[in-house]
């Protein structure tokens, strides 16, 4: 349970100038610690196991309303400090804070790992630099079943505050593999009998015409570009099939995240349906 009264942290206090600095990308490559804000993300970490949660900041009030995810966080070996609410918003990065703040260690997975446990879907995120949308990504590969995410050498940093948030804790949920350049994902992935799609708005084929065809059952990863400039020519090289999303009505273009969701969903529903690579019973 927490205590009656707040632990009066200053926010000069050693252990909350440290857990501020993580929201700084050269800080968190340093400790190889990032912030995870908010009781899903917290719930998540404390979750994952081992020693990824190791420490938690929560408010008096927030760690009443949240005890549960409290009794996790300690429960998984976290140092839990019951703070101000001056304390937590100087170390959030948001701008109403939710009174729970994570540190967690970082947990991406080496791109060895991936392709040993032979992937049926994965989203390539390939020189995608919005925190926001790498974060939504992640989200959507995990809703739709994916195994693995792979970002890029030349993409966001994964543990960016902003795309820790727009996770909704599936951070904590799929491998991810972070640093890896795109010519070294694509082969890898193709040597491991992966078929790589690229999405693009130009893309040849259309993405209905590949599902009625029945040419997406099987193993697949799903490369998405930059949200500006899309994926360069080079990079579309490297795919079996550029597939574009058909655009039905009179909106210019999908965002990345929305675009992904619907390539993403379509791979899981062919692979789940009779002669895909999954049976329909899988979950």
């Amino acid at each position: 349970m927490p205590p009656a009264s707040p632990e009066l942290i200053s926010p000069r206090s050693p252990r909350v100038s440290a857990a501020r600095r993580l929201a700084r990308r050269n800080f968190r490559g340093k400790e190889r610690l990032f912030l995870a804000e908010g009781p899903q993300a917290v719930r998540e970490a404390a979750a994952y196991g081992g020693d990824t949660l190791v420490e938690l900041f929560a408010t008096l009030d927030a760690a009443e309303r949240y005890a549960d995810i409290i009794g996790e966080a300690r429960d998984a070996g976290a140092r839990v400090h019951i703070a101000d609410e001056q304390v937590i918003a100087d170390i959030s990065t948001t701008v109403t804070p939710q009174g729970l703040v994570g540190i967690c260690r970082f947990l991406d997975t080496p791109f060895e790992e991936i392709l040993a446990a032979r992937p049926q879907l994965v989203a390539v995120l390939a020189n995608v630099r919005d925190p926001g949308n790498a974060g939504t990504v992640l989200r959507c590969a995990d809703a739709a079943g994916a195994e693995a995410v792979v970002l890029t050498d030349a993409s966001v940093d994964l543990y960016n505050p902003k795309a820790v948030r727009a996770s909704v804790g599936s951070l904590f949920h799929l491998p991810v593999a972070v640093g890896v350049p795109v010519e070294r994902a694509v082969a890898g992935l193709k040597d491991t009998g992966v078929r790589i799609l690229a999405a693009d708005g130009a893309g040849a084929h259309d993405l209905d015409e590949e599902l009625d065809k029945g040419t997406m059952g099987g193993p697949t990863a799903w490369v998405f570009g930059n949200e500006a400039w899309g994926l360069p020519e080079e990079t579309r090289a490297l795919s079996d099939a550029v597939v574009r999303v058909p655009i039905h009505g009179k909106a210019e273009s999908l965002n990345l995240a929305t675009a992904a969701a619907v390539c993403l969903y379509a791979s899981a529903r062919a692979q789940r349906a009779s002669g895909g690579c999954r049976s329909v019973t899988d979950s």
